[in-house]
């Protein structure tokens, strides 16, 4: 097959396009013949050497792919059963998606959205899973509460901007220009700040008449950690699932204390097959029907050929995209 290896870590020039041997699937597995694959920030930092994937997992890049079901590894079985060669589906996967085909547990799979395209459902799984299980599960975000969304023109923004609106909450968001926050706008976010120009603090505490804000998904860390805490309400939750600035800051415990205040977080890619299939369920139980009605969809702001990943990773590091990458794979070229 052809796939996209990192041959040196560094820039994307270090992203090569080679012949490796087919995957097989191994027991609980499906083989997906990938039509699509996104694109996502840890890409990049694998790429960098600075996220090296999980024991066993695939040495190549890439984590969520669409496709069809090419084979059908042993002992696949329980919910993951319904699986037959040729079903489209979409697939979180460990690495290995940047390839003309993807090894991955068989519960780590969707059925694709109806009406989606192959492009659509491959920008699904990573992301629509990071933002249900930390906004949702770990963030406890209920209707009629307050999201702050940081990074809202992303990948993961445009998800938890929509998603938030969807079951019920008020969203705000910031972003890097105004053209992008008027694209959170757009996808339901009351406010969105530039936080080039904006003391977003100081503006969502007059938004929300000094109440401050209930969940904040942020994946900026560093000194954003402490303006986070300043505006969570009382019982507030911060999550945290990546840090763009630092991963170590200094923070205030007392008020931590006095307002009873959460700080978590999470990663997806090091959890467990069987943990990763219990977030596709809930997935296609509470968030499908709304994709199925097209009240949340995904943002796909470019698409490249598989060859031209290199490319795709100079957009993701330049930050000018809104929304989704998504590379394309022509298993006839």
């Amino acid at each position: 097959m052809r796939a996209i290896e990192i041959a040196a870590a560094g820039p994307p020039e270090g992203l090569r396009l080679v012949e490796r041997p087919d995957p097989v699937p191994g027991a609980g597995e499906v083989l997906i013949a990938v039509e699509a694959a996104g694109v996502n920030r840890p890409d990049v930092l694998q790429r960098l050497g600075k996220y090296a994937p999980p024991p066993g997992a695939s040495d190549l890049p890439g984590l969520e792919v669409a496709g069809r079901i090419a084979a059908i590894g042993p002992s696949v079985g329980g919910v993951a059963s319904r699986w037959e060669v040729g079903d489209p589906v979409c697939a979180l996967a460990a690495g290995g998606g940047y390839a003309e085909l993807c090894a991955v547990p068989a519960e780590q799979c969707l059925p694709i959205p109806g009406g989606y395209s192959m492009v659509e459902a491959a920008a699904l799984p990573e992301t629509f899973m990071t933002v249900w299980t930390n906004v949702f599960e770990r963030g406890r975000l209920a209707r009629g509460e307050t999201l702050l969304v940081h990074g809202g023109s992303s990948g993961i923004g445009t998800t938890a901007i929509q998603l938030g609106r969807a079951f019920g909450a008020t969203v705000f968001a910031t972003a890097g220009s105004i053209e992008k926050c008027a694209a959170c706008r757009d996808l339901g976010a009351v406010r969105a700040l530039n936080y080039r120009e904006d003391d977003w603090v100081a503006e969502l505490k007059g938004a929300t008449a000094g109440r401050g804000v209930d969940v904040i998904l942020d994946m900026v860390g560093g000194d954003y950690v402490a303006k986070n805490l300043d505006l969570l309400a009382v019982e507030g939750r911060l999550v945290q699932i990546a840090f763009l600035k630092s991963s170590t800051t200094t923070i205030d415990l007392m008020q931590v204390m006095r307002r009873r205040l959460t700080i978590t977080g999470s990663t997806l890619r090091p959890r467990t097959p069987a943990e990763k299939g219990a977030i596709a369920r809930a997935l296609e139980l509470h968030v499908w029907p709304q994709l199925s009605s097209r009240e949340v969809a995904p943002v796909i702001h470019a698409t490249f050929p598989l060859a031209a990943a290199a490319a795709a990773h100079r957009l993701m590091e330049s930050s000018a995209h809104v929304g989704k990458i998504v590379l394309t794979v022509d298993a006839t070229a």
